[in-house]
This record gives structure tokens, sequence and C-alpha cells, in this order.
């Protein structure tokens, strides 16, 4: 089994496969996809905490899927723009991982993690690989990774 480390940008996929399937990324489906030839040492979600009730539903069930939930706070400006990027905090603990497993998943289609992809394939030798949404993902991203996998149907909820 291949020791394997994820890390889910989730406002990235959330906003993603909202706006290009008008559907919700099916966390369960994509860990029993994952767990099923990977063993699974971290699984990090990072996304930000707002107090409602469909929030922390959320973050509960991606607790019982077995992912460690990472909180920033939502941070509302005065001129009505929000605040709550998690790539620094996703960038450290992938490098921190990277040195001890062999595989790194990151779950988001921001080309901001181009380099760190580059970087620790280079520095550890590890194999990369995104999921994303494919027409969301910048090219840099995918060109960065050993692999990509485009979210479809079966990572996907069924509509309401």
């Amino acid at each position: 089994m291949i020791k394997t480390a994820i890390f889910v940008d989730v406002q990235n996929i959330y906003y993603t496969t909202r706006q290009a399937f008008g559907r919700q990324f099916n966390y369960r489906a994509f860990w029993q996809q994952i767990s099923a030839d990977h063993d699974i040492v971290l699984a990090n979600a990072y996304a930000i905490q707002r107090s409602d009730d469909q929030q922390h539903k959320f973050q509960t069930a991606l607790k019982h899927i077995g992912f460690n939930v990472k909180l920033k706070p939502f941070i509302q400006r005065a001129d009505g723009s929000a605040k709550g990027d998690w790539d620094v905090g996703i960038t450290i603990d992938v490098m921190q991982a990277a040195a001890a497993v062999d595989k790194v998943i990151l779950l988001s289609g921001d080309g901001d993690f181009d380099l760190l992809m580059h970087h620790i394939s280079a520095q550890h030798g590890v194999t990369t690989q995104a999921l994303a949404v494919a027409s969301l993902t910048a090219n840099s991203l995918k060109a960065s990774v050993d692999s990509f996998t485009a979210i479809d149907d079966s990572l996907l909820l069924a509509s309401r």
C-alpha cells in the first residue's frame, strides 16, 4: 500500500464543483476510492470557520470520514470583501509531510501550488497528484504533478 498524505483546499473544491457542475464534492466517495489502494497516513481538510449549522455538520462529516479539519476564522473586511486563505498553511503542512510519505494528493485547482508540488517531488521524491475540476484548474498546476485527476460524476453528490 502506498503511504499517502491528502490535503484538501475545501473552499476551492466547493466553489469550483458548484460552478462547473452545480453539485457538491463527495468526500466519502473520494475516501473510498483512495483508501482501496493507499494507506492514508494523513488527511487534512482546510476550511473557513463560519458559525452556521450547515458548516458545522459538514465539518463533523469530514471528521467522521477521517479528515483532520483545520479551521481559519472568516474575516469580513470593512469594504465588504472577505479573507480566509489557507495557502501558506497547506504549503507548510505539505512540506512537512512529504518527507514521511510516498505520495501527496492535493485537492485544489489553485495554480499557486505548482511550485510546491515541483519542490516536494524534486526534494523528497514523492509522487504527486492533483485532483480538481479540470476546466477550472491552472495549467501550471496540472503540469507540476505526476498525475492530474479530473473531478467527474463519480466524485459528486447526487443532485437534489
